[in-house]
């Protein structure tokens, strides 16, 4: 009989097909197999501890543990994530157990992982991450101040009491009649699990928990039988059970399934956020990682095991422990389920003093100082206080429900307050008022603003600074309405709009967020933009000529606006100036240099002249003196030629001259045409050919703004071969850089010598030349 590779038509094909498969399924087994012993020794005991603190049966925490490794590792979205119990369903579960009893609990946790598994089809995996942090951290605070609450009774031999304040009441009789075996078993967990991070790392390689429970296990043997142990009858497959479903109270099972689904769900995804922060593999699906969650809920609940989530403890330990895929979770889990159905009987050695002892460290945790910090920088203290105070005091889902109102409360607070507040300007007796109106301003700012507008005197001449980047219409009516009637009462007001929001488009439709930062806020627009009828200022003589208007008007909104930022900056340079940059441009109006630049007062100094020229066989005179001023008196390090487009100097310079003829029949010239005799160079440059203009005109620039990069690569040029730079330019003293400004597009380009270069991070296509 022919073997079935001498069947096959192509056995080396055949051959290769397997290949792949057997190459996947051994994959990272290098370090994933010793991970996944790891966490499979971290987990037995947790999972055991978690079990006794529900109040459910023993082996509840195995099941799940397996079921968790197994069906959440092999179908969720996060690869190096563990599943299984978590202390931070403890409360719910056991409120649950005592209220409708463990067969009906596993019937919630199945209907919970539907909910999830409908979550992830939904795919909302992300909306779950906008609940608050500071919310969750104070529930998880609140669970672990429970569970240690709970556990101290148990470890000191008596019995703990379902509410906190019971077992906070009950503390000094147990105290009164302490079991001193369980005492000191429980103490001797607690103490290795504090000294255990102070280890040799090769001595703490193994897990501290399993060395805790081991050592106070064996401790523990020589004890009388009066010590209370670990107690379950039969096997892991007794203890399989079908889930029972309720005869009634419909709506605290709903209240139970949509709390375990939550909660279960938002432990997972921010336990899943933080281990994808731990390692730099794949990341998380969070929609996916929902389906695998609820899968598991719904297995572990069918089997009689205790609800699933994602466990940050063993997740971070699997990552430590040098996973790299998810194979590690499975085989995690297919340990606890060979130790549960083989050495089950171990179990039974356990005291419960010991599990307890394991769970107040794990409550413990649950509490970090370092939240309630952050809570407290970030102003959001009174939530977390709420919250935690509500979860141990009340029940879990009440204080997160309560959590979450005062943090959206606080957040709509934060956001929709606008700053608003009224000054006089100058003396009293000026009546000159200044009203800022600054943040996001909606009808929940009204009564601020009505106290504010009310505190004006009636008289005042007034200026509104209304910088906002949101404004709905009853803001917009009530500013009107108070304009018309202080304006009838013998006042003045003028508006000035410098945000994203203005009061006519709150007028004209729905009113919307700002969506950019306004240019005005920096005072960086032009006077046509903000001044509405160019009249002077309040205070200004009434003679004033219109000429003049604008530029006080501009003044007196620097004095108001700006003075005061820009004050601390300004008053160490008030007595000498230290600039870094000598800063050679054109005189046109359009070219502000710190503007373009991002600098402030003291770091340029600035020559201007018409076509940014340094001059033609010499430099120009008053380019010669700011040179040897900036270079010798101030040590700058840095020289700029800055030209811009639509430059009318080279416009003129490119068309030609255009003189005419004096009374004695001699040909004069205009003065501009005597200086733009200094770029007489650059233009024969431009006809020559140059490799500037070449690139220019490549990049879809007109010859005119050609000619303007020529100009600057030529000054560039002669300012290199200055006998006062050469020098300091060879050594990397001084460095001298050409710049060009396109006034279209609002980008600078950079000019060598030798060509341009876009310093725009991302140049839009079509953008770079003039449109």
């Amino acid at each position: 009989m022919p073997s079935p590779a001498a069947t096959d038509p192509n056995p080396i094909h055949s051959g290769r097909s397997r290949i792949p498969v057997l190459a996947r399924l051994t994959s990272g087994l290098r370090w994933d197999l010793p991970a996944s012993l790891v966490v499979f020794l971290v987990a037995v005991p947790l999972s055991l501890g978690i079990a006794a603190a529900s109040g459910a049966p023993v082996m509840a925490g195995l099941i799940a543990a397996a079921v968790g490794g197994i069906v959440a590792g092999s179908l969720g979205g996060a690869p190096l994530q563990v599943s299984g119990p978590a202390a931070g369903l403890t409360v719910i579960v056991a409120g649950l157990i005592e209220q409708f009893g463990w067969p009906v609990t596993c019937a919630i946790t199945v209907a919970a992982g539907v909910l999830q598994v409908l979550l992830g089809m939904a795919r909302v995996g992300r909306v779950a991450l906008a609940i608050a942090p500071v919310v969750v951290h104070a529930m998880l605070a609140g669970i672990g101040i429970i569970i240690v609450l709970q556990q101290l009774h148990v470890m000191l031999g008596a019995e703990a009491g379902e509410a906190a304040l019971h077992n906070i009441l009950a503390l000094p009789d147990t105290l009164a009649v302490l079991d001193p075996q369980a005492a000191f078993l429980g103490a001797v967990v607690i103490a290795l699990l504090v000294g255990w991070k102070h280890m040799p790392a090769a001595v703490r390689r193994v897990p501290g928990p399993l060395v805790a429970v081991v050592a106070a296990t064996l401790l523990s043997l020589p004890f009388n039988s009066d010590v209370d142990r670990i107690t379950f009858d039969g096997s892991l497959l007794d203890a399989l059970s079908l889930p029972h479903l309720p005869q009634g109270e419909w709506t605290a099972i709903a209240v139970g399934v949509v709390t375990i689904a939550l909660v279960a769900s938002v432990e997972s995804l921010l336990s899943a956020v933080a281990v994808d922060k731990m390692h730099h593999g794949d990341r998380t699906d969070f929609n996916r990682e929902l389906l695998g969650q609820g899968a598991a809920n719904v297995t572990s609940g069918m089997l009689g095991g205790l609800p699933v989530t994602g466990v940050i403890v063993r997740s971070a330990t699997n990552v430590e422990a040098g996973a790299r895929t998810r194979k590690s979770a499975i085989l995690h889990g297919i340990w606890v389920l060979v130790f549960s159905l083989l050495l089950a009987g171990v179990i039974q050695l356990v005291p419960n003093a010991v599990l307890a002892g394991l769970l107040i460290m794990i409550g413990i945790r649950l509490v970090k100082v370092a939240d309630f910090q952050t809570a407290r920088v970030t102003g959001d203290l009174a939530v977390y206080a709420a919250t935690l105070l509500t979860v141990v005091f009340v029940n879990l889902l009440a204080g997160v429900l309560i959590g979450l109102a005062l943090a959206v409360l606080l957040v709509l607070w934060r956001v929709v307050r606008a700053s608003i507040h009224a000054e006089p300007l100058g003396a009293a007796a000026e009546g000159r008022w200044r009203v800022v109106i600054d943040g996001s301003c909606t009808f929940l700012s009204l009564p601020r603003l009505s106290k504010v507008l009310a505190a004006v005197p009636a008289a005042a001449h007034v200026t509104v600074e209304l910088d906002v980047d949101y404004l709905d219409h009853p803001v917009h009516d009530t500013l009107e309405a108070w304009r018309v009637r202080h304006m009838n009462n013998g006042g003045s007001v003028e508006i000035e709009e410098t945000g994203t929001a203005t009061l006519h488009a709150a007028l004209a439709g729905t009113p919307a967020r700002g969506s950019s930062r306004s240019a005005l806020r920096g005072g960086f627009a032009p006077w046509r933009s903000w001044q509405r009828d160019g009249g002077a200022p309040a205070g200004a003589a009434e003679d004033v000529p219109a000429p003049v208007r604008s530029v006080l008007s501009g003044v007196d909104s620097y004095h108001r606006r700006h003075a005061h930022l820009l004050r601390p900056h300004v008053q160490e340079l008030s007595t000498f100036q230290d600039p870094d940059t000598l800063f050679i441009t054109c005189a046109d109006s359009r070219l502000v240099p710190n503007l373009i630049t991002s600098s402030g007062p003291g770091d340029l100094f600035t020559v201007r002249n018409v076509g940014n020229v340094v001059g033609s066989d010499r430099l120009e005179p008053s380019v010669e003196a700011s040179l040897k001023f900036a270079v010798e008196e101030l040590s700058v390090k840095n020289v700029v030629i800055c030209g811009h487009s639509g430059c009318g100097a080279m416009t003129a310079l490119h068309a030609g001259p255009a003189g005419g003829r004096g009374p004695e029949g001699q040909e004069e010239r205009c003065p501009v045409e005597s200086w733009l005799e200094h770029g007489r160079p650059s233009l024969e440059s431009f006809h020559a050919g140059h490799p500037v203009q070449v690139a220019a005109e490549q990049a879809g620039f007109g010859a005119v703004d050609q000619l303007a990069m020529v100009n600057v690569a030529v000054q560039l040029e002669r300012l290199q071969r200055h006998a006062s730079l050469q020098d300091a330019v060879r050594n990397g003293d001084v460095h001298v850089t050409g710049l060009f400004y396109d006034i279209a597009t609002a980008r600078v380009l950079q000019v060598t010598p030798t060509g341009i270069s876009h310093l725009d991070p991302l140049p839009q296509a079509g953008e770079l030349a003039p449109a």
